[in-house]
C-alpha cells in the first residue's frame, strides 16, 4: 500500500486505524492499550469540536475536511514516534506492509512536520472557524506546505530507489490531490480581509522608487540569491561535471546523492532533517566539519519565501490595487 507521509491520502485514516490500533498493537501491548489509545484520540477530536464550536460547523464541508486531515496528522505523528523508538506497538505492521517509504529519513521528517506544524494549523483554523473568524491566510499557508510535501514525497517515490515497491494503490493519491485542489479553491473563495488604508497612503507607497525602499531592496537581493542557490543545487542533482558541483556534492551536502530520490526534488524541513538523521546512510549524511555552514545556508534559504510573505502581510499598501486618482483628489478636497 502506497500512501504519502504527512500528506497521507484520503484513505489513510481508514487504512491506518485498524492496523495502527488493532493488529499491530495486539502483538506487543495488552488488549486494553490500543482501545485506550483509540478512545483518547477520538475524545480529543470531540473535545476540539466542542471547544471550538465545531458541532455547529459539521455542515461545513471544508471544516469536515480539516477534521479528517487533523486525524491523519495524529496518525503520522504516531508513525514517526514509533519509527524513532519513542513508542512501540501501534503502527509497525502498517508501515512495514503498507508504506515502507515512511521508514526513510525523509518519510519520518515529513510525518513529524505533518504531526506538529500542520496539526497546529488545523487547531488554529478550527478555533478561528468556531469563533466565526476568517482563516484564509492560515489555510493558504497550510495548503502550500501540504502541497509541497505531497509533490516532493510522491515524486521521490516515483524516481527513487523504492520505486519498484509501488503498487496500483498508488493511484489512491489522485483523489487525495483532487481533494486538496477542492480545498484550495474553497479557501481562495473566502473573502479577503483588506486593510483599511486611505487612497493617499496607497498612492504614496506605490510611487516610491526602489532606492527609497531599503527593505524591498534587501528582500530582492535575498530572493535573487535564493534563486541562484536553487539553480546551483538543481545542477548538482543533475550530475553537473563542474568542479564546484562535484566539491559541493561530496564535501558539503552529500545527501543530494542519496538514491532515495527525495533530495532531487527538495523540501526544506524534511531535507534539512534527513541530511542529519541516522536513518540516512552515513556516506550521505552532512559532514561534521561543515555542519554549521550547511545549517546556516539552508535556514537562510528557507527564510527567503517566508520574508516575502511577511512583507506582503505587514506592509500591504504596495501590493494593493492602484488607488483611483480621481477618488483620492475628491476626498482630499472634502
Amino acid at each position: 500500500m502506497q500512501l504519502p507521509a504527512g500528506t497521507a491520502a484520503l484513505a489513510a485514516p481508514l487504512l491506518a486505524l485498524p492496523v495502527a490500533f488493532g493488529v499491530s498493537a495486539v502483538t506487543s501491548l495488552d488488549p486494553p492499550a490500543p482501545a485506550l489509545a483509540t478512545v483518547l484520540l477520538l475524545l480529543g477530536l470531540v473535545t476540539l469540536l466542542i471547544l471550538t464550536g465545531g458541532i455547529g460547523l459539521v455542515q461545513n464541508p471544508l471544516f469536515c475536511v480539516l477534521v479528517v486531515f487533523s486525524f491523519v496528522s495524529a496518525v503520522d505523528l504516531l508513525i514517526a514516534l514509533e519509527e524513532d523508538g519513542i513508542i512501540s506497538g501501534f503502527t509497525e505492521l502498517y508501515v512495514r506492509e503498507g508504506d515502507p517509504h515512511l521508514r526513510t529519513a525523509h518519510g519520518l521528517l515529513t510525518c513529524y512536520w505533518d504531526g506538529s506544524v500542520h496539526y497546529g494549523l488545523y487547531l488554529a483554523m478550527a478555533g478561528a472557524a468556531g469563533l466565526r473568524k476568517s482563516y484564509r491566510g492560515l489555510g493558504l499557508f497550510w495548503l502550500g506546505s501540504l502541497l509541497m510535501s505531497a509533490v516532493v514525497f510522491l515524486l521521490g517515490n516515483l524516481i527513487g530507489k523504492y520505486s519498484h515497491e509501488l503498487s496500483p494503490s498508488f493511484l489512491l493519491n489522485l483523489p487525495y490531490l483532487l481533494l486538496l485542489t477542492w480545498t484550495g479553491r474553497r479557501l481562495f473563495q473566502q473573502p479577503r480581509a483588506l486593510p483599511s488604508l486611505s487612497p493617499e497612503k496607497i498612492e504614496e507607497e506605490q510611487s516610491k522608487p526602489l532606492y527609497r525602499r531599503p527593505q524591498d531592496l534587501l528582500l530582492i537581493l535575498i530572493l535573487i540569491l535564493t534563486a541562484a542557490f536553487t539553480f546551483f543545487r538543481g545542477m548538482v542533482v543533475l550530475d553537473c561535471p563542474a568542479d564546484s558541483c562535484f566539491d559541493y556534492t561530496y564535501l558539503h551536502e552529500p545527501y543530494l546523492r542519496d538514491p532515495v530520490g527525495y533530495p532531487k526534488v527538495q523540501a526544506q524541513f524534511a531535507h534539512l532533517g534527513s541530511s542529519l538523521h541516522s536513518r540516512t546512510p552515513f556516506p550521505y549524511q552532512t559532514p561534521e566539519e561543515v555542519l554549521w555552514t550547511f545549517l546556516l545556508s539552508n535556514v537562510l534559504y528557507a527564510l527567503g519565501p517566508q520574508l516575502l510573505a511577511l512583507r506582503c502581510l505587514r506592509s500591504p499598501a504596495f501590493f494593493l490595487p492602484p488607488a483611483n486618482p480621481g477618488l483620492a483628489r475628491a476626498k482630499k478636497y472634502q
